[in-house]
């Protein structure tokens, strides 16, 4: 081994279960710095649908966990935020968006209210740059920490309810976006009703040496199986979630993404943002472009960076997510088109392979969302 191939190899780091994950045959892929499974022998496919038919299990513990505390702490994250958090209730989730001077998305987060402090969740690629955000932000008025020594693991589907609420019986009593201390088996956690799959599920949040501990004795439930990363993308395609520096990016503003739901009344009235002048006139005005669901047809799967044309061949946008939907049963995308003609049921093309593909914009999600009803 050269050098070079040395120090990669270094850099890559490993989560807490990356031993279990190799015992179960994984295959394992560098994923955001980390080595990370990408599927088990029984596939993609077939994990897929276990999670939409029973329940999933899967290792996110590559995720940043970033905890804020002090008085002002809801204040001062609204400044960085287009979220309301000085309104989200105790033990209640919420999805934002760090954005920036642009009204660019550099990030997007869950903030739970959690235990006297603001618990988030970052995407891994970005949490040193989420930390140092916070940091400079917050010029000292409040506590930050990135919590290295914790684990995340997801447990998704409709019977993950079942699975988990045999070891934490208070997961059954969990409402949707919000979390709970519980002990799993022994092991202190925090778990959150909350997921990425458009499924029920949960995401708990353990200390590093007690996760090995808490992934045994869900995998060991009848109803769970392992799933990698794989399925994990072609879940939250089909749910229509946004996948960071795909569908969203520090180009794109959370108007034309698609996630004005994520903002409160009162911040899109008041602004006080990062971007807020961009935001706040695409609220009112209309954005240039909006984030839709496409749907070819036929078989061939459009890929992420597929140039999206008119019916006439005029060049209309970007496919920003694209693959096959075992759910639907097709392939599915989004991407980005001229608001013009963003509209369900228009007509377009996709170029894939030299080809015009017809294909129509549909309304997103693919498949419908079943998440807990309170």
């Amino acid at each position: 081994m050269s050098g070079t191939d040395e120090a990669q190899s270094e850099a890559i780091k490993t989560t807490p279960l990356h031993g279990r994950h190799v015992a179960l045959g994984a295959k394992m892929v560098p994923f955001a710095g980390y080595s990370m499974a990408l599927q088990y022998p029984t596939g993609i496919l077939a994990e897929h649908l276990h999670c939409r038919q029973s329940a999933a299990l899967f290792d996110i513990s590559h995720m940043g966990q970033i905890s804020i505390w002090g008085d002002g702490a809801a204040h001062a994250l609204e400044w960085l935020v287009p979220g309301d958090i000085i309104g989200l209730a105790r033990g209640a989730l919420r999805y934002t968006q760090f954005t920036n001077a642009e009204g660019g998305i550099e990030d997007d987060l869950m903030v739970t209210n959690a235990h006297g402090r603001l618990m988030l969740v970052v995407n891994a690629a970005r949490k040193e740059a989420d930390l140092d955000l916070l940091e400079i932000g917050f010029r000292g008025a409040v506590d930050v920490a990135l919590h290295d020594n914790k684990a995340l693991i997801a447990v998704q589907g409709p019977e993950a309810q079942a699975a988990l609420a045999r070891h934490a019986p208070a997961a059954a009593d969990l409402a949707f976006m919000h979390a709970g201390a519980m002990n799993i088996g022994g092991a202190d956690a925090v778990v959150t009703r909350s997921g990425y799959s458009g499924e029920d599920g949960f995401e708990i949040s353990v200390y590093d040496d007690a996760a090995g501990h808490v992934w045994d004795l869900l995998l060991a439930e009848p109803e769970v199986a392992p799933a990698g990363l794989g399925a994990r993308d072609s879940l939250r395609l089909e749910a229509g979630l946004c996948l960071h520096g795909h569908d969203i990016d520090d180009t794109t503003s959370p108007v034309e993404a698609g996630l004005l739901w994520s903002m409160g009344k009162r911040r899109r009235q008041d602004g006080g943002f990062p971007g807020e002048d961009r935001v706040l006139d695409e609220i009112a005005n209309g954005p240039k472009r909006r984030r839709v669901g496409i749907l070819p047809e036929g078989r061939a799967p459009a890929r992420e960076n597929t140039e999206i044309v008119s019916a006439a061949g005029e060049p209309l946008g970007i496919v920003t997510s694209g693959g096959f939907g075992p759910s639907v049963g097709g392939p599915v995308a989004m991407g980005y088109v001229d608001a013009a003609h963003a509209e369900a049921g228009t007509a377009l093309g996709l170029m894939v392979r030299g080809r015009n593909i017809p294909a129509s914009i549909v309304k997103l999600p693919f498949i419908a969302h079943r998440y807990h009803k309170n």
